[in-house]
């Protein structure tokens, strides 16, 4: 199996949304589309799924243009998009007869992914209660969102598509979702992610493209993205005030807190210098920490700006 993604391109009059994107993935995994807002990641996951028309490119599963109808796929939207006054059960045995799996199988993967994200009590309600059973619109948007990843995962997807999914959860709910994510890349699935928060990117994703004004100004494996870059970030904590040492080198202080200073070097050389250096002046060193650049600070240099989501 295989997802290809070929010279995309999405134009609304004369502005250019999406402009001739391709990347691919030739094993199971997990990709990251990155982007600021109207940078064109939500336009691009509507081309692949077919919700929106391409005006060029293809999108192809298994050597053949992708179907969202014909073939098993997952889609967690960044909107919520569950029906407001249907109840929550009701939903669910919707959606999955919608992808024709079985009403047994559907309730037995509905009673699984209950208990996983802990909304049990809004599907399952108790004899004793005397309200009706829960329907979105009484839920908070949190939950509501896990309702709809337990939509995403009814029909155990080959490819599962995730639009910012952990955005707006509170800790304990990222870590349940991020089990979830976890289970799915286990089990050998296809995962395109769409997040805007790096460090669940660098926990998650082996490849990604930056977009930025529909345009890739990035793309590869994101090891060997910060390998190319060096380590260049020194990360120095010492009893002592070293203001003066720093100077000295030339080093520029890229943030300081009262507890370290991240500090810029041209690389491994340089950064062992100022490491004896330091020793020759008798500065105890509590933390000396060189590293590559996180993929904020690469995401930061090749986009730098915000704009409006498309």
């Amino acid at each position: 199996m295989s997802l290809e993604v070929n010279h995309l391109i999405k134009k609304y009059g004369q502005k250019i949304v999406v402009n001739d994107l391709s990347f691919s993935m030739k094993e199971p995994g997990v990709y990251a589309l990155l982007g600021t807002n109207g940078a064109g990641k939500t336009t691009t996951i509507r081309m692949i799924l077919g919700m929106l028309a391409k005006d060029s490119g293809e999108v192809l599963w298994k050597g053949k243009e992708l179907s969202s109808i014909e073939s098993n796929v997952g889609y967690l939207a960044e909107e919520r998009g569950l029906y407001p006054k249907v109840t929550l059960m009701d939903q669910l045995l919707y959606f999955a007869k919608l992808k024709e799996i079985p009403k047994n199988m559907a309730k037995e993967r509905i009673k699984y992914l209950a208990e996983r994200l802990e909304v049990e009590e809004y599907l399952y309600p108790k004899k004793k209660r005397k309200t009706a059973p829960f329907k979105a619109d009484q839920l908070s948007k949190g939950n509501q969102q896990k309702i709809q990843f337990m939509a995403a995962l009814l029909s155990d997807p080959e490819l599962l598509i995730l639009d910012e999914p952990l955005s707006g959860l509170d800790p304990v709910n990222t870590d349940l979702f991020k089990s979830i994510i976890k289970e799915q890349i286990e089990k050998g699935k296809y995962l395109i992610m769409s997040s805007h928060q790096m460090a669940t990117i660098e926990e998650f994703c082996s490849d990604i493209t930056i977009l930025n004004k529909g345009n890739a100004v990035l793309q590869g494996n994101l090891r060997e993205i910060k390998k190319s870059y060096g380590r260049v970030n020194l990360y120095l904590k010492c009893d002592e005030n070293v203001d003066a040492e720093i100077q000295k080198f030339s080093l520029p202080v890229l943030n300081q807190t009262p507890e370290e200073y991240h500090i810029q070097v041209n690389g491994q050389a340089q950064a062992t210098e100022f490491l004896n250096y330091l020793l020759t002046q008798n500065k105890s060193i509590v933390k000396y920490e060189l590293r590559e650049p996180s993929l904020h600070e690469i995401f930061i240099e090749k986009v730098g700006d915000t704009h409006e989501e498309t």
